[in-house]
Formats: structure tokens, sequence, C-alpha cells
């Protein structure tokens, strides 16, 4: 049984989508399936509401909802995250107790838009695991494009060193890799505490994260049985190898990472590889038209010959 979310994570924690029927609502029945496909990939983790989760349109009924049913279909085989954030705390903290007495294995927090310097980021930090207390591990995530909050790896070190219950960094800044290197370097367990470090950016710059010491993958690509595969060849010192299975998929990778039209993109490749039942995003969201679908087509079938080319 999956326990607490711990500093020694590693592997793949893919991004979970939420699917939707074509009315909108929240299609329980395709969780149960996406779980059983995202096992089936062999990935170490999910973590579900996150941005690919559509978390900022659903209620906290709902987001509450979902999370109980992935845990159930889970059963503890792996570690779960839930995304928690939210620009009020409260219904941060309520979220974050009710996942976490549901099952959930930690939270993932995001510093929300609109703060300014790096003090009004720690200041942020500290009041919501002051809320939270110590016993709920959480993963920080820094995504500044999406919020326009922007803090250095310094404020990332000394956050590491004041919340013990701050176990993992989702790396996501772009360009950030020098980010990922200085956090590194400094929380190796001789410095500062050792954490996680996971990297997100759709996976467009996996082989060079992982080189900078990152400890595994958190992004929601479709193709999350080549992340997993990526990541055992690394770890096991085939880089040559794991870079030549990155270069294969790099153009879906790169086509699903487009602003706007990458969610829609990625559920429709969820929706023909039998894990979600539609490929509906809840609106507003962009829809794809004939154009797209044959782009998708072209770039499902090229991958397929590459794959099927003897090494």
């Amino acid at each position: 049984m999956a326990g607490p979310l711990t500093a020694n994570a590693t592997g793949v924690f893919v991004i979970a989508a939420t699917p939707f029927d074509e009315d909108g609502n929240v299609d329980e029945a395709s969780i149960d399936t996406l779980v059983d496909f995202y096992l089936g990939c062999g990935v170490s983790g999910i973590t579900i509401l996150g941005v690919m989760g559509e978390f900022q349109k659903l209620s906290q009924e709902e987001a509450m909802a979902v999370a109980r049913r992935f845990i159930t279909a889970v059963d503890g085989r792996v570690p779960i995250i839930v995304g928690v954030s939210n620009p009020g705390t409260d219904p941060l903290v309520r979220l974050s107790n009710n996942v976490m007495a549901a099952g959930a294995s930690g939270v993932m927090i995001q510093p929300p838009a609109g703060l300014k310097t790096e003090a009004a980021v720690i200041n942020y930090l500290d009041g919501v695991v002051g809320a939270l207390g110590r016993d709920i591990p959480f993963c920080l995530q820094d995504y500044p494009q999406l919020t326009g909050t922007y803090y250095s790896a310094e404020t990332v070190i000394r956050l590491v060193d004041t919340h013990e219950s701050l176990v993992m960094f989702k790396h996501e800044e772009w360009p950030g890799l020098s980010k990922l290197s200085a956090v590194r370097k400094a929380c190796d367990g001789s410095q500062h505490r050792r954490i996680a470090i996971l990297c997100g950016n759709g996976g467009m710059h996996l082989p060079q994260e992982y080189a900078r010491g990152a400890d595994g993958a958190m992004t929601g690509f479709a193709y999350a049985d080549m992340l997993v595969e990526f990541d055992r060849l690394f770890r096991a010192g085939e880089t040559e190898a794991a870079e030549n299975l990155f270069d294969a998929y790099l153009p879906l990778v790169r086509h699903e990472y487009q602003v706007g039209i990458g969610l829609a993109l990625r559920k429709e490749v969820l929706r023909r590889r039998g894990a979600i039942r539609t490929a509906m995003a809840r609106a507003p969201a962009p829809v794809l038209d004939a154009t797209d679908r044959s782009e998708l087509d072209h770039l499902v079938q090229r991958l397929e010959r590459k794959l099927q080319k003897p090494s």
C-alpha cells in the first residue's frame, strides 16, 4: 500500500486528465479506465487536479468527488498527489484535509498569481503550511508561465529549510534548467535536506532535466509508457537509448505542449488509446477541427512507423 509522499519519491508521477462526458459532467467510469491505463504504463504515482486536470473548472464538491474516485480506483497501488491550489487558504486547507483523510499520499500547492516579491511567496507558503500543519506532505509547484509568480532557487531552499513537510519540488520554470541545478546541488542531503525534484513542462526538456538531477517526471504527456521507459533507461545508465527513445516521440511531445489546444490534443490521444470515453474538456476549451485531427493522425502514424523500424 502506498504511504505518505516522501522526499525519496522517484519515477513518473503522471498528471491525470479529468474525464468528462459529452454533457460536460465528470465521467467517473472513465476515471476507472484511466487509472488502469496509467498503471498499465507502469507509472510510479498519479497526480490529479493539476492544470491538465482542469481543477479551476471544478467546484469544491466536484474536486473532492474526483479525488475520491481516483483514490478508490488506485486502491493504494501507487501514491496519489492531489492538486489543492486555491487563492483562498481556507478552501485549500479543507480540500487538503479531506483528500488526505480519503487516502491521498500528499498534496500539490502552487503559489497564486499576484505575488510580486520573494518575501510575498515565502509569507504565503508560511501561512499555508501553518494552517495545514506539519503532517501533510506537499509538493511545491513552480509554474510561473501560468501564474506570473516568479521566485528564485534561494527561496525554494529557504522553504525547504523551514518546512519539513515540503518533500517534493515540481520544476516548471522555463527557461529554468539552471534553477533545477541550483536546487538539486543545494538540497542534496548534505548542505540542506534532500527533496525529490520532478520535472514538468510537457516533458519538453526531459533529457536535460534528468541529466541535471531530476528524480523523475510529473507531466501529462499522453504516452506515459514512453516516460516510464525513458526513466528506466536513464536510471540504468543507458542514456543514449533514453535520448533516442525521446527523440522518436519529440514531435508529439512538442505538438501536445501547445498553449491553449494542448489539453484537447492530449485528451484526444487518451481517447484513441482507450483510456477515456470522450475527449471532452469543460468549457471554455478549444475543440479540434478536421485539420487538427488530420495533423494528429499524421504525427501518430509517423511515430508508429519509427517504432516499427529495427534499432
